[in-house]
This record gives structure tokens, C-alpha cells and sequence, in this order.
């Protein structure tokens, strides 16, 4: 990272940037073309893993290049404030930001299912409490987890 002044490097800080955002970033790749989606997310970090999970439909652009190339690149930001400046280059703008790499995996079976999308309506609703999944939604829906091998997060806020 350049600027080390901006770098967030404790992990209740990263985690507490994670928990303010709602929509995640998904980078991909596919015999060299990018594409990157964004989406809704859940997450749990455990014994120093961070996994983001994901839902969508059963078929699509993203599920068939996730197949083929499941190493994915991911991004997500929030806090954003202009600060205005004496001139045009002097401005700025406040933010906060993870982005990390990581290899995506298809959650399959029930139980494993009903985790991944109570990991995601607990963090978009914020509400802390097990939600219902019931058998044909849970057929219906793809879900899947980005393991994070690596993930950093930035920051440039306001003087004092």
C-alpha cells in the first residue's frame, strides 16, 4: 500500500469498516476480460478468516465464470465525504474501504445454505436473530462464500 498513512491495520477497525458496508464488489475474470458485479453480503470472521457470502439465481453471467475461475478479487467502501478546498486540486474526499482477494466456493446442502443467508439478512437488516429458510427458496437460490487470503483496508477522514 502507498499510502501508509491511510492504511487500517487493526483488525477490530477492519471488521467495524466490513460491518458499515452493504454492498460488496465482486471482480472476476474469464480468458482475460474483467467483470465486476455488486452485491449484497453477509460475513463471519473466524480464527482470523474472514468469509463473505453471497446469494443469486441458479444460472447467469457471474455463476458460469465463477465455475470456470473461482479466484475473485473484492471490493467495498463507505464513510464518503467531500471536503472542499481553495481550488479545484485541493479538494478531497473522505472514505473507507476493504479490498481483499480470495477463491469463491458453492455452498451446497441445507443447513450450510440456511448459514450463508442468515450470515447475509443479519448484516443488511441488522437484526440479530435466525431467520426461516424454507426447503424450495433454498433449492431456488445459489449461494456462495469468498475465503479471503488476503484483505486491507484504507481510510482518509477529516483533520482532527
Amino acid at each position: 500500500m502507498r499510502r501508509k498513512d491511510r492504511e487500517i491495520t487493526d483488525s477490530e477497525e477492519l471488521l467495524a469498516v466490513i460491518s458499515r458496508c452493504k454492498v460488496c464488489r465482486l471482480a472476476m475474470a474469464e480468458n482475460n476480460r474483467p467483470y465486476v458485479v455488486p452485491l449484497n453480503f453477509g460475513y463471519e470472521y473466524k480464527n482470523g478468516t474472514l468469509c463473505l457470502y453471497f446469494h443469486s439465481a441458479q444460472e447467469g453471467q457471474k455463476l458460469d465464470m465463477l465455475k470456470k475461475n473461482p479466484e475473485v478479487c473484492f471490493e467495498m467502501d463507505g464513510a464518503h465525504q467531500l471536503t472542499k478546498g481553495p481550488e479545484p486540486c485541493t479538494y478531497g474526499f473522505n472514505y473507507e474501504s476493504i479490498i481483499g482477494f480470495g477463491t469463491v466456493e458453492f455452498v451446497e446442502g441445507e443447513e450450510e445454505k440456511s448459514h450463508g443467508l442468515n450470515l447475509l439478512m443479519k448484516h443488511q437488516t441488522g437484526q440479530d436473530r435466525d431467520f426461516v429458510f424454507e426447503e424450495p427458496r433454498l433449492r431456488a437460490v445459489a449461494v456462495y462464500q469468498v475465503t479471503a487470503r488476503s484483505f486491507t483496508g484504507k481510510h482518509r477522514t477529516l483533520p482532527g
